[in-house]
């Protein structure tokens, strides 16, 4: 059930009012009532639901949900909900996914869904002969580990590797870490990948003699790895006054600007994670977990970088790469338990948690593309501050038609502040 990404006839999907963007979604992704209820906020998470996913509940907390469009990934048109409260989000993937298309959209895969199980190990009186000794009794480990989870391993997922690491110098001592790699399948692994380390404890302790302190999943997910590629032809770059080379050579001035220097590096990251967040909250999974995996990857050579890539093929066109470990699942959690984010996964016609993967990393490639556009062209503060300008003039109380045409004063005036935007409020009553 791919969902074709074609607008109605002669309306842009924008300038649709609410029911009819869900009356045309719905036809266009086969949802069923209860899930376009969902995605619209009639029918999604409740009190009484929330309750039972953690704890102190009081009610609920909404963000806007936004569908993305013109994305083709893997030559297969998709539709994408993302969940943000920022302006111009949505808007700049939806239209550098448009781009893309010149070069035949994104092409994104990702590696095994392996998942590391870390072991602090303490209280070691000799760490290399240790050390051996657990690489001795891998097989042994492994099979134990595999016993764990009998449904895991029925999916064809479970243990694939034991390393044993040797931390010599730390606040604490010299100390070993024991890596179980666990394959997670469609899950996010957290629980699975917690519960064999400790389960599996005693036994370490017992071969090496020492004591097992922590024993937790590493949200540096190095293992699995989500990848994404895209060409913009030339072509496609220009507009306005930009011409095609001014504009790709801007990005990859711009790129290179992130590669060198960390503190340009970390808000070209904080672009790619608008993309990558709004999708894994659409979704229910733990975007607390994909940032830290992503950050912490960013600085794996010892000096915090860009995650994605920019350059041009031999004929002139731009091209883009974004790698990053995503560590996100289909089952378990928030993302069965939420309806929303079960309509969310519906409405893209996703059935592992590669193929959601694929998805995130692509729009994260196209959020980055967006935002390196407008920093080397218009800058980027006229598309955003367009949008911008509604909440501000929501916040000043407009009400109703008041709000598109307060908007349209502050923009014009280059002076998107709450306070002009009451001051013009109070001017209209007056007048």
């Amino acid at each position: 059930m791919g969902a074709a990404s074609t607008q109605p006839q002669g309306v842009k999907f924008y300038e649709l009012g609410l029911d009819e963007r869900r009356e045309w979604l719905g036809q266009q992704a086969g949802l069923s009532a209860d899930e376009l209820a969902a995605l619209g906020g009639a029918a999604g998470l409740d009190p009484e639901q929330a309750d039972h996913m953690i704890e102190n509940v009081v009610g609920t907390f909404n963000l806007p949900l936004g569908i993305a469009q013109h994305f083709i990934i893997n030559d297969r048109p998709v539709l994408v909900p993302m969940a943000i409260e920022e302006p111009s989000v949505v808007a700049g993937a939806s239209f550098m996914a448009r781009l893309a298309q010149s070069g035949g959209g994104f092409h994104a895969h990702v590696s095994a869904g392996e998942m590391i199980g870390q072991m602090q190990i303490l209280d070691v009186d000799d760490l290399p002969s240790a050390r051996l000794k657990l690489l001795e009794q891998r097989q042994a480990l492994l099979e134990e580990a595999a016993q764990i989870d009998p449904v895991l391993q029925r999916l064809g997922g479970g243990p694939r590797d034991l390393q044993v690491r040797l931390i010599e110098d730390s606040p604490a001592g010299p100390f070993l870490v024991l890596h179980l790699i666990y394959d997670v399948r469609d899950a996010m692994g957290a629980n699975a990948v917690n519960t064999a380390v400790e389960r599996l404890a005693p036994r370490v302790e017992a071969i090496c003699g020492g004591r097992v302190l922590f024993r937790i999943l590493s949200n540096l997910a190095d293992r699995r790895l989500a990848r994404a590629r895209c060409t913009v032809r030339l072509e496609a770059l220009a507009f306005g006054e930009f011409s095609a080379e001014s504009v790709r050579d801007g990005i990859l001035a711009g790129w290179a600007f992130a590669a060198a220097d960390p503190y340009r590096a970390a808000t070209h990251n904080k672009g790619i994670m608008n993309g990558v967040d709004a999708v894994v909250i659409a979704t229910g999974n733990d975007w607390r977990a994909v940032e830290a995996g992503a950050h912490a990857y960013a600085a794996r050579s010892g000096r915090y970088t860009s995650l994605s890539t920019w350059g041009q093929d031999a004929a002139g066109n731009l091209v883009g790469t974004l790698e990053m470990p995503l560590a996100v699942g289909i089952v378990g959690g928030a993302t069965r338990s939420h309806p929303t984010a079960r309509a969310a996964l519906q409405l893209m016609d996703i059935h592992t948690a590669a193929g959601l993967a694929e998805v995130i990393v692509s729009v994260g490639l196209a959020q980055n593309l967006a935002a390196l556009r407008a920093l080397a062209t218009e800058g980027i503060q006229r598309g955003h501050m367009t949008l911008h300008a509604r909440q501000v003039a929501i916040a000043a109380g407009a009400q109703g038609s008041e709000i598109e045409r307060l908007a349209g004063q502050l923009v014009s005036e280059k002076t998107v502040r709450i306070d002009r935007a009451e001051e013009i409020l109070r001017q209209w009553k007056h007048s």
